[in-house]
């Protein structure tokens, strides 16, 4: 009996641990950075796309997404998302926080 009450305490304190840290994302200073120096091409129903959003969490206001369903004629040379633009340079697929900072000097 009270090994399955600290067992479900545990997990408990394991699921607001995870939900609190979850969504966090980068700093403000870095996603600011990183909007400033490129351009996310993504598109409505990409799952990859809202992997990368969720990897900057809150903060993903800050960077300059164009929407390739809502956009369609500033995607012309875009055929996968996400695809990064940095430096006129394409970059496709869900890229790492320290990629985008080495790619955009952030």
């Amino acid at each position: 009996m009270w090994w399955t009450i600290l067992i479900i305490l545990a997990v408990i304190i394991l699921a607001v641990t995870i939900i609190k840290t979850r969504g966090n994302g980068v700093s403000e200073k870095i996603a600011k950075c990183i909007g400033e120096n490129s351009v996310i091409y993504t598109q409505l129903g990409c799952h990859a796309c809202r992997i990368q959003e969720e990897m900057f969490g809150e903060n993903y206001k800050h960077l300059k997404v164009i929407d390739c369903f809502y956009e369609k004629d500033k995607c012309e040379e875009i055929s996968l998302t996400p695809t990064w633009m940095v430096k006129g340079q394409k970059y496709t697929g869900v890229q790492s926080i320290e990629k985008l900072k080495e790619l955009t000097g952030c």
